[in-house]
């Protein structure tokens, strides 16, 4: 483990070198006694995690009001999820046509710094990955409406038909590969806004799936709560609706823009301090559960496996509040790598 954290620091990820369980057991004795024994029996407890994440250009997750889906929810006829990889299926390929300028907020790395399997830059790959979410929509327009969060852009888009319009409008609007994190500068009849919240935890909860995480999922969620709590924060399992005009009402220039997203991202810092912690679907790794991937407004989405409630007041402390990874418990992570930053939540 000394090796993968000198490798971490070595890419300009902040490393924390605390312990990263909060119990008398040592971490190669891994004594899952919150969990059953045949579910403890199930979990893989020996290979390397880290490099067991995908690289994806965004993460969308979808209104449902659910914790556990049908087992593939893309194939749920009539679904948005269903809808939106249809459209990205027959979309250009992002290779052929002129890219998107990056935002300030998602600068690339300085050359020579070390590449590390699962650890990416968002904006090095084109891939979209859809989850469905347990927040309910927050449409007042139509029951059929979904809300969506999009990721790592920090976004909440609202009123999102679930139709193949709605799909299309979604794409082209805030989850294109080519769209920057402000979105389209394309007259759109969707509104995003600052997800408004200072941290989202992700637990992956998919029974139909896997058991494993379905297990862990409430458990988790409950110890989340209660630590996050404790340290003042205001805990939310679903979502608030955002306040103030939407992003797309500023029709300034794009450096106008992203000044406009970098400032409101920034007031959530001084803001109090709420977090959104919502079950998804299927994230891959269940051998790891349970599942958990936290985002943060400055752009980095840290993806952890094998966490236990021992592991909750750690990575509340570690990687939430002190914005440094837990290199025992990383799977891997987007916009982790900032050789300019001392942690993950610097500006």
């Amino acid at each position: 483990m000394e090796k993968t954290s000198a490798t971490l620091e070595a890419a300009g990820v902040p490393v924390s070198f605390a312990d990263c369980r909060n119990c008398p057991n040592p971490c190669d004795d891994y004594n899952h006694e919150d969990y059953p024994n045949k579910i403890v029996s199930m979990i893989d407890t020996t290979s390397d995690m880290l490099g067991s994440v995908k690289p994806y250009r965004r993460q969308v997750v979808i209104s449902t009001g659910k914790s556990d889906w049908e087992r593939s929810v893309t194939s749920v006829k009539g679904s948005l999820a269903a809808h939106l990889v249809a459209v990205e299926g027959s979309a250009p390929s992002p290779g052929t046509s002129t890219p998107c300028t990056p935002s300030e907020l998602d600068s690339e790395s300085p050359t020579g710094t070390v590449s590390v399997h699962g650890i990416f830059k968002a904006s090095e790959t084109s891939t979209v990955s859809v989850l469905n979410g347990s927040h309910d929509t927050l449409s007042t327009l139509d029951c059929d409406n979904e809300t969506v969060l999009v990721f790592p852009d920090y976004k909440v888009v609202t009123e999102v038909p679930r139709s193949h319009d709605g799909a299309q409008a979604l794409w082209e609007n805030s989850v294109d590969p080519r769209v920057p994190r402000m979105g389209s500068s394309e007259r759109s009849s969707l509104k995003s806004w600052i997800i408004p919240y200072s941290c989202v935890i992700l637990i992956c909860s998919h029974r139909r799936r896997d058991v494993r995480c379905a297990v862990a999922a409430p458990k988790l969620e409950h110890a989340f709560s209660e630590v996050l709590e404790r340290e003042d924060f205001e805990v939310h399992t679903q979502l608030d609706a955002p306040t103030g005009p939407p992003l797309e009402d500023f029709n300034d220039s794009e450096q106008d823009k992203r000044a406009e997203m970098y400032d409101r991202l920034k007031e959530l810092d001084v803001l109090p301090k709420r977090a959104l912690i919502l079950k998804t679907s299927h994230i891959g790794g269940h051998k790891y559960a349970g599942n958990v991937i936290i985002y943060m407004p400055q752009g980095a989405g840290v993806w952890y496996g094998r966490v236990s409630t021992h592991e909750v007041e750690p990575i509340v402390q570690a990687t939430i509040l002190g914005g440094k990874i837990l290199p025992p418990l990383l799977r891997g992570g987007v916009n982790l790598a900032r050789p300019d930053c001392k942690k993950l939540n610097d500006w």
